[in-house]
């Protein structure tokens, strides 16, 4: 059975395994021609990635190996980085930003869902929605929909479109730190806030700092543990008679299981310092590649498909979701 595993899902990771080489190279020609790297090898992943995948029609053999590597192997990478972590960095923000996040949760959603059955969206469609920008996009979706008995069709495009417009996130966010004067610390937590899921937080924070992948990590789980009463809400109030409950692994996947048990051991000091560097190192591999599998699953066409309907509510709701993030972070304080 194990070989038959490896087989099927060695195409797929063996063409990521190329994207990535491929990416490392070219940031290796930009530093030996510019002095720099103005692309990050992490960043030149996504787009190689998403042009192979808009550009050619791939075999459907490579699938499965790069559905591995967009979630298997990214979803370690987040677990690893939690021995890179201190509870004291949560305790350090104090309840005002833990309060904080939830406050933007609520607001995002109500703001997501309000704009979206002001454009004309069906009511599950625009919850749809609002749970996936304002939670964690895909993860959200999937356990949102079999409360309020979503119909598949409007799944498939809620979480087609998300995975297009969060790779399009990931890399244009980092561009904002400078533009909006946002400090290491600020830009994590405006990434952890606004960002859909717990990978491409690290991916939108690596390219800025170590500080900024740490903080917009924290940020981003505490916003990700809203999605089980955000689920309970909608199981008591918006469920109909008969209607199914989601996995737990939706609303806690094990990877952030994972990310705090290794937090939990590296704050009471039972990870010696010798094993710091290797996992943190495997992690920001594992990102790398796993960012291109990333983009060799994002075909850029489905955003013209979505319909300008559908495209509108969830830029604008990405964009109310900025704007309450950025008020968060002045109404803190946060240097």
């Amino acid at each position: 059975m194990n070989a038959m595993i490896i087989k099927k899902v060695a195409p797929g990771l063996l063409l990521c395994g190329a994207v990535t080489a491929a990416a490392f190279a070219l940031e290796a020609l930009e530093c030996h021609f510019f002095g720099r790297a103005w692309l990050e090898s992490l960043v030149l992943a996504i787009v190689i990635g998403t042009l192979i995948r808009t550009l050619f029609q791939l075999d459907r053999r490579f699938d499965a190996g790069i559905h591995t590597g967009a979630k298997l192997l990214l979803e370690i990478a987040v677990a690893l980085l939690g021995v890179s972590v201190s509870a004291a960095a949560i305790l350090d923000r104090g309840p005002a930003l833990l309060g904080g996040i939830a406050g933007v949760v609520v607001l995002a959603i109500a703001a997501s869902y309000a704009i979206g059955r002001l454009m004309g969206l069906p009511s599950k469609m625009a919850v749809l929605i609002a749970c996936g920008n304002s939670i964690c996009g895909n993860s959200a979706i999937a356990a949102v929909a079999p409360v309020i008995e979503a119909d598949g069709r409007d799944v498939a495009a809620a979480i087609g479109f998300t995975a297009v417009l969060g790779v399009l996130v990931v890399l244009g966010l980092p561009l904002l730190a400078p533009l909006l004067s946002l400090s290491a610390v600020q830009y994590g937590i405006f990434a952890g806030l606004t960002v859909y899921a717990v990978p491409q937080v690290l991916a939108a924070t690596s390219v800025v700092s170590l500080t900024s992948v740490h903080i917009g990590t924290l940020v981003k789980l505490v916003r990700v543990l809203m999605l089980g009463p955000v689920v309970l809400l909608l199981s008591l109030f918006g469920r109909k008679e008969g209607g199914s409950r989601p996995a737990l692994a939706h609303v806690l996947p094990w990877f952030i299981v994972g990310f705090l048990l290794l937090m939990a051991l590296r704050s009471f000091g039972l990870v010696p310092g010798w094993a710091l560097h290797p996992a943190q190192a495997s992690s920001s591999m594992l990102t790398i590649m796993s960012m291109a599998a990333l983009g060799l699953g994002v075909d850029a066409r489905l955003v013209l498909r979505a319909g300008a309907r559908v495209t509108g509510v969830v830029v604008m709701s990405l964009l109310v979701l900025g704007a309450i993030s950025l008020l968060l972070i002045r109404w803190l304080g946060v240097a």
